[in-house]
């Protein structure tokens, strides 16, 4: 009865919405936007090029193009000047770019880096090397780095009273692999900060840095867009959607 008059109350004065996966959390003295969603709910899904074979470059380019609303649009890894991956990039079961285990410059080569991936509708965040060992043929699949937690303990290179600081995002995944979490900061952070935020505020036993600096995001009433062009792009769609 309550609730049957709530919703009228709601309806009649226009102040109810609907709840949302995203919200603003501060950490560390910085806010984030964070976008969780249960894994059994959503489909995850990674994108790249049209069906012209260019490139979306834009979260609104793809936007305009699926078949329904998107829950959350982020980007999806780290990429080369034609937009191309750096590391694996598995869409709908089809490989473009191979895993990468050689050593490098840069964040993507910050080791241990990983992999974030999707298999029969299950979400993973797996350390580079362990995903090689096992084997694994994902339906969906983006390599980035470094790994911000893994296993529960915070990358172990990152130092904290680093003045590196980016617009920063990231995905992780819980223990039992349930809760998917999605981070982007508003202001700039270093590795140490951003990697907590993932450990120690949203609890995921695994997690990956993404991107840093092009950084952006498109959901239910959040926006943030970095300032170039984008490569893979991840998008979150209601199961079936």
């Amino acid at each position: 009865m309550w609730e049957f008059l709530l919703t009228l109350l709601c309806g009649f004065l226009g102040i109810c919405r609907e709840p949302t996966h995203c919200r603003d959390i501060q950490y560390a003295q910085v806010e984030h936007i964070v976008c969780s969603f249960r894994a059994d709910e959503v489909s995850v899904r990674v994108h790249l090029n049209d069906e012209t074979g260019r490139p979306y470059a834009r979260l609104s380019s793809l936007k305009g193009v699926l078949s329904t609303d998107p829950l959350m649009l982020m980007n999806g890894g780290m990429y080369h000047d034609d937009l191309s991956p750096v590391g694996l990039y598995v869409e709908a079961g089809e490989k473009a770019q191979s895993l990468s285990t050689k050593d490098g410059w840069g964040n993507f080569h910050l080791l241990p880096n990983g992999v974030f991936w999707v298999k029969n509708g299950r979400a993973s965040v797996t350390e580079t090397r362990a995903f090689a060992r096992r084997k694994i043929r994902p339906d969906m699949a983006t390599q980035s780095g470094p790994m911000l937690v893994i296993d529960g303990k915070l990358h172990p290179r990152f130092l904290k009273d680093s003045d590196s600081l980016k617009i920063r995002n990231g995905v992780g995944v819980s223990k039992d692999g349930s809760m998917l979490h999605f981070a982007i900061s508003r202001r700039p952070i270093n590795f140490w900060n951003f990697g907590h935020l993932f450990q120690r505020e949203l609890k995921a036993h695994n997690a990956l840095f993404l991107d840093g600096t092009v950084s952006s995001i498109q959901a239910d009433g959040f926006s943030q867009s970095g300032w170039k062009s984008i490569g893979p792009i991840i998008s979150v769609l209601p199961k079936n959607g």
